[in-house]
Order: C-alpha cells, then sequence, then structure tokens
C-alpha cells in the first residue's frame, strides 16, 4: 500500500513539473543551493520529479516490482514497525544516496540531479539482502541469476561508471542508494546477515 502511495505521487508531481520548469528547478537536487541557502529540501524533493517520462516509467516500475514484496517482507521480519521501516527505507534512500555528491558538488552551482533512482535502489537492496535467491534478470543480460550475484555485478558496474563520471545518469545515488538499503536493514536486524549466508549456502 505504501508503494502504491509513493508512485502515485511521484508520478503525479513528475507530470506536473514536466510542464513546468519553474516547480522542476525548485524541487532538484542542486547541491551549492543546499550548502548556500540551507534548501535542505531539495535531498526529499528531487526523487518526486524525473527528467522525463522514459526516466519516471523505469523507475516507478522497478519501485512496484520489488516494494511491494520488501513491505511484506519488512512487515515479517519486524512486525508492527515493518511499515515505518519500510518508509525510513524510502526515505532515508533519497538523502544517503545523495551525500556523495552534495559533498562532490557542493560548490558547483551548475550540478543538478533529480530521480528516485537512489531510494529505489535501496528498495532493490533490501529485498537483495532478504531473498538473496531469488532469480532476477540484467537488461543487457536476460538470464535469470540469483539475487546475490545480480547485487554484486550491479555494485560493480555502478561503481566502475560513477568513477568514469560520464552522461547524465546518477550512477553515485545509484551505488550509494544500494549501499544504504543493505546497511538499513542489517543494522535494524544483524542477524539477517547469517539468514542472507544461510540462504545461498541452502541453493
Amino acid at each position: 500500500m505504501i508503494t502504491i502511495i509513493i508512485i502515485a505521487a511521484t508520478v503525479l508531481v513528475s507530470i506536473i513539473a514536466m510542464d513546468n520548469p519553474s516547480l522542476k528547478s525548485k524541487l532538484m537536487f542542486n547541491a551549492y543551493m543546499i550548502n548556500q541557502r540551507k534548501e535542505w529540501y531539495r535531498f526529499f524533493s528531487n526523487g518526486l520529479i524525473h527528467a522525463d517520462w522514459m526516466h519516471l516509467a523505469f523507475n516507478m516500475f522497478s519501485l512496484y516490482m520489488f516494494g511491494g514484496t520488501v513491505e511484506r517482507l519488512y512487515s515479517g521480519v519486524f512486525g508492527d514497525k515493518g511499515i515505518l521501516f519500510y518508509v525510513l527505507l524510502y526515505v532515508g534512500g533519497l538523502v544517503m544516496s545523495s551525500l556523495y555528491s552534495y559533498e562532490k558538488h557542493k560548490n558547483d552551482m551548475y550540478y543538478n540531479a533529480l530521480g528516485a533512482s537512489g531510494a529505489v535502489s535501496a528498495v532493490i537492496f533490501a529485498f537483495i539482502i532478504l531473498a538473496p535467491t531469488q532469480k532476477l534478470m540484467l537488461m543487457f543480460l536476460p538470464i535469470p541469476i540469483p539475487a546475490y550475484l545480480f547485487g554484486l555485478i550491479f555494485l560493480g558496474v555502478e561503481y566502475y561508471l560513477g568513477k568514469r563520471g560520464q552522461g547524465n545518469i546518477g550512477h553515485d545515488a545509484h551505488f550509494w542508494g544500494a549501499v544504504y538499503g543493505v546497511l538499513f536493514t542489517i543494522i535494524l536486524k544483524p542477524a539477517l546477515i547469517q539468514s542472507f549466508i544461510d540462504q545461498i549456502k541452502a541453493q
């Protein structure tokens, strides 16, 4: 249910912002504006807007595919606090995935970023920690592989591409959002580390 609410809100704001450049500019992640004008809300608001329809569709489809399952798994693992922790996973993913870029670009007024990719990565990697042997597929390699292998490949590719720093894709946000998703989940319940290992051994 929370996933559907997040998707609905993101789609609504993204559509409005696509036709309103002034609003989009105010909601974008801009490290310089955060640093100089203390517009901290940009850590959160940038996740509600997207560059175009393809960007929006890809992020929201990914969130739809994993979000509901992670909601249920969190509720199963954390009980009554599961939904609260799921919200903190997503919202925290927005912030934590942008901290590296904030430090890197806080004196660059021309650097902007937008999109929910970092938060979506956090959700996907929470799923991987909880269900490491589930089969997933990479877009460029349409062969089902265990989720933990998918995660390792994803992290390696995003780290490499982030270091190259080419293109308009936020590879740093993807990488650090994924790291946050893993750390947040296991900090909440360290026993999940052993569960993760046991599931891989048992496959």
